[in-house]
């Protein structure tokens, strides 16, 4: 196999709409956005930061780009008043929201069942789940700024609320002492939270240029390591000292996203703003980046299986890959669903990789095999709303997170 893709026609399928060039390209290549009022501040407000195919999919109704605004803003986004409704009214009217395509079920052998909770308070937004070995659920409600856990015997919901107020918690993991770990995208801070006495510690960032902390992990060693996306930074906490050190991504408008670490005790991340995985030197902070041959891949999240090669959901061109740091190859399969399909959360779970596809009606599951390159995948009951991350469990299932659906599953695998 050589170093370049197996399947290159997995296409780039985030086009401008009504433009007909390609998006799939960093913001620094700043293609044209389309003329009208209101361009100017998308042009220094939105494109800016982010990869300008984030604009084109799905695209949102106006009261959806307002959303989008109003979480912007809270990530550090400047906006005078004046120019919110102008902005909002040309998102609305460039990018509306689009028609998904209907889910593409695959049959197979593999029989799973779901179980969904509706998460509380009511439009909390689940943001990431988190399954603990004592069989407990955990999400980050992250627009109603609160930590939740359920109970699956029960179905009981327990809230725990940040300290500082509209943190917005994103990122979810836990330490080997049950503590529950969240990144406060919104403000700026590592939270720590103590689920028998529902004290939170926070870690502040040393650098304010570290507003938004975003996905966060452990190395067996007891070290937090964390992505910070639109500062463009990886971060490493040590808890015994709450000493928190930071090291800027080589790339400019990488966006760093989702993150795992290594048997080695590597952390190896996604570069969501470009073409490219990387990892990041324990000892050193050095970062190493490798770059995907395909120059439109967007890797969003990110999965790691026991003979530590990298497994990716591939979000603009809807594709999972492989990548093995050893030896440089890269591998793709376009997603089941297509190329519109958005894959997004994923995980390896005895080295079988599962993801979510979040741009077809309703989400998938979607199962891949690395040994017979076999897919298989399942509509998701609820619609899904887009699930940004998942887990699995210590008896073999896997949580999601059901963001706009408000809810979160457990998938038994039969």
């Amino acid at each position: 196999m050589s170093k370049a893709a197996r399947f290159p026609g997995c296409v780039v399928a985030l086009l401008l709409i009504g433009a007909g060039s390609a998006w799939a390209q960093s913001p620094a290549a700043g293609p044209a956005l389309p003329p009208g009022t209101g361009r100017d501040i998308a042009q220094a407000k939105c494109v800016s930061c982010h990869d300008t195919s984030r604009l084109t999919a799905p695209g949102y109704s106006r009261e959806g780009w307002q959303v989008v605004l109003e979480r912007m803003t809270k990530l550090g986004v400047q906006l005078e008043p004046t120019e919110v409704p102008v902005l909002t009214d040309y998102l609305a009217r460039s990018f509306p929201q689009q028609t998904q395509a209907a889910a593409s079920v695959i049959a197979g052998d593999v029989r799973v069942s779901f179980r969904e909770w509706a998460v509380v308070p009511t439009g909390a937004f689940p943001h990431d789940p988190l399954a603990t070995p004592d069989g407990a659920i955990w999400y980050t409600g992250q627009h109603a700024s609160v930590l939740g856990r359920i109970d699956p015997k029960t179905g009981s919901i327990r809230e725990f609320r940040t300290t500082v107020p509209d943190s917005g918690p994103h990122g979810l993991t836990a330490d080997a002492d049950g503590n529950i770990w969240f990144t406060a995208n919104y403000a700026a801070y590592i939270g720590r939270l103590d689920p028998m006495s529902g004290v939170i510690t926070a870690y502040k960032m040393p650098d304010p240029a570290a507003r938004d902390p975003h996905t966060p992990v452990f190395d067996a060693g007891g070290v937090l390591w964390f992505t910070v996306q639109a500062a463009n930074m990886l971060g490493r906490l040590v808890p015994g000292t709450g000493v928190v050190k930071l090291a800027s991504v080589p790339t400019p408008h990488a966006l760093p996203y989702g993150i795992v670490v290594s048997s080695k005790g590597v952390p190896f991340f996604a570069e969501f703003g470009t073409n490219k995985l990387a990892h990041i030197d324990p000892a050193t902070l050095a970062i190493h980046e490798y770059v995907l041959p395909q120059a439109g891949t967007r890797p969003r999240r990110i999965a790691i299986t026991s003979d530590d090669v990298l497994w990716y959901s591939d979000y603009a061109r809807g594709c999972l890959g492989r990548y093995d740091p050893k030896s440089g190859v890269a591998s793709e399969w376009p997603s089941p669903g297509g190329a519109a399909s958005q894959p997004y959360g994923i995980t390896a779970l005895n080295d079988v990789i599962w993801y979510s596809e979040s741009g077809v009606r309703p989400n998938t599951l979607v199962r891949f095999d690395p040994k017979s390159q076999q897919f298989q995948s399942w509509a998701i009951p609820s619609g899904g709303g887009v699930v940004r991350n998942m887990m699995p469990t210590a008896g073999g299932g896997l949580v999601l997170a059901e963001s706009g659906a408000g809810k979160v599953a457990l998938v038994t695998i039969k």
